[in-house]
């Protein structure tokens, strides 16, 4: 008989199963890791896309069991802290007034930025077009009006969701298997509907994979999106400018922040003047706001007896001394991102450089939501694609999400006390210093980044026109990785 076609040769893409140990023995559960002979690539239905589509739709319909017990807005009995299923979108359901359908900023102050708003006001419209089609039709079950708009957003998340493991997956080169550490994500499982911020993580991974496709202005205009949403997407700003600083390819780094310039002041521009006091909100309530409970400045003002930096403050007190001493700490990260990109032997990948951005902004910040960490799953994928260390620190982040609930929870309520959530966080913290300091390594030492050496010739997949370009602003002092191998 005839081998099977494209049987014996080597695959067009990498196999995880053959260059991730963790894959490998995940594989044993169906037979081992795939055979040196079998066709790969060709399937006609289950394509890698498919299959990593399908994972996360498991993954998503999981995370909406988790959130059923809370969905009708009944939380009696503390059910948001002892079911694990807390999600911002079902109080702010009636604190907004979504229901009774006001705007978000025309009618309502909203603590977000204008297209996170706009998705909480296409949500409400859906919801209400559930409530009067099932009382019209009378076959669909009725439901609360928080509960049909709960659910018309966790689908509208999981369509974010989707989307972001299409765009892991389109960045990812020859790599397309990645995309299932979005899929089968544990912080998926977690937080997919706990606040908005898919809406701006999808936004920001399209525009990582347009930048891949070399199409710099419609990166631009996705990021610029990404920045109405969340502000996040605009450190990946910050992170091609640097990389264009390095290869003298500037002009094309300024036509995307002027394309995400424009796209973000085409959605704030109209808000802000129809309705300044409540689009500004967002602004002013960052600026006033003490550190969140899960950052290492709460630990430190904790530990501290409530004296330290700004003292005791007033209710709506701006902490004068913790914002300098922030925004210090965030030029420092950015500076030794900026180093770290012109000194290194090579020209770091992109991935590598945002997930650096977003990881050090994180850490120093003094507002970590716990949502916020899925900013960081699509830059830590595409960074650093191994599912050992990515494991690890998803399943710190799902521990200080169980730990986090119980503190809310209380002592009194057989929950747990501060020590135990300080202890998670800094678990946490500590998690993704190891990430930061496994791609700093990788940065500093390009034979051991397993993308670059998993294909012969391989600079960055997602690099775009940065792509195999020369340098032309390097800092010396470190030889160059072609003279060192």
């Amino acid at each position: 008989m005839a081998p099977a076609r494209g049987a014996g040769r080597r695959p067009d893409r990498v196999v995880p199963t053959w260059s991730d140990r963790v894959a490998a023995q995940a594989s044993e559960a169906v037979g081992g890791p795939w055979g040196r002979h079998a066709v790969t690539g060709r399937a006609l239905f289950w394509t890698p896309l498919r299959v990593c589509l399908l994972y996360a739709t498991v993954v998503l319909a999981a995370a909406w069991l988790k959130q059923a017990p809370c969905s009708d807005g009944n939380w009696a009995g503390s059910v948001q802290y002892t079911h694990l299923c807390y999600s911002d979108t079902v109080p702010l359901f009636g604190i907004h007034g979504l229901g009774e359908g006001a705007l978000p900023y025309l009618d309502a102050a909203v603590e977000y930025p204008v297209l996170t708003g706009a998705l909480m006001a296409l949500a409400a419209v859906l919801g209400r077009g559930y409530e009067d089609l099932a009382g019209a039709a009378g076959l669909l079950p009725q439901v609360p009006p928080v509960q049909a708009y709960y659910a018309a957003t966790c689908l509208l998340l999981s369509l974010c969701a989707l989307v972001t493991v299409r765009a892991v997956l389109g960045a990812s080169g020859r790599r397309p298997w990645d995309a299932a550490m979005i899929g089968l994500s544990p912080l998926l499982l977690v937080h997919a509907f706990t606040n908005w911020d898919l809406l701006a993580v999808a936004l920001a991974a399209c525009g990582l994979w347009a930048w891949a496709r070399e199409r710099p202005v419609l990166a631009g205009v996705l990021l610029g999106l990404g920045t109405a949403a969340k502000l996040f997407p605009a450190l990946l700003l910050g992170a091609l400018f640097l990389l264009c600083l390095r290869a003298g390819r500037l002009r094309v780094w300024l036509r995307a922040a002027l394309a995400a310039a424009v796209a973000w002041l085409v959605v704030d521009v109209p808000v802000a003047l129809l309705a300044p006091e409540n689009w500004s909100l967002f602004f002013r309530l960052n600026s006033t706001r003490p550190a969140d409970p899960d950052t290492l400045w709460n630990i430190a003002i904790t530990a501290a007896g409530g004296d330290l930096l700004d003292g005791p403050l007033a209710e709506g007190e701006t902490p004068v001394v913790l914002n300098a001493l922030v925004a210090l700490c965030v030029l420092l990260v950015v500076a030794a991102v900026g180093w770290l990109t012109l000194a290194a032997p090579v020209r770091p990948r992109v991935a590598q450089v945002a997930f650096l951005l977003v990881a050090g902004f994180l850490l120093v910040t003094k507002v970590w939501s716990p949502q916020y960490s899925l900013w960081l799953l699509p830059l830590a994928v595409l960074a650093r694609p191994r599912w050992r260390s990515l494991l690890l620190w998803q399943a710190t982040e799902a521990v200080l999400w169980v730990v986090r609930m119980l503190w809310y929870l209380g002592t009194d309520e057989r929950g747990v006390g501060t020590e135990w959530f300080f202890l998670a966080v800094t678990a946490r913290d500590v998690a993704v210093l190891v990430l930061v300091g496994l791609v700093v390594r990788d940065v500093w030492r390009p034979d051991g980044d397993v993308v670059r050496t998993s294909w012969p010739a391989v600079d960055d997949p997602a690099g775009g026109p940065l792509d195999g370009a020369e340098d032309r602003v390097v800092l010396r002092g470190r030889r160059r990785w072609d003279q060192v191998t």
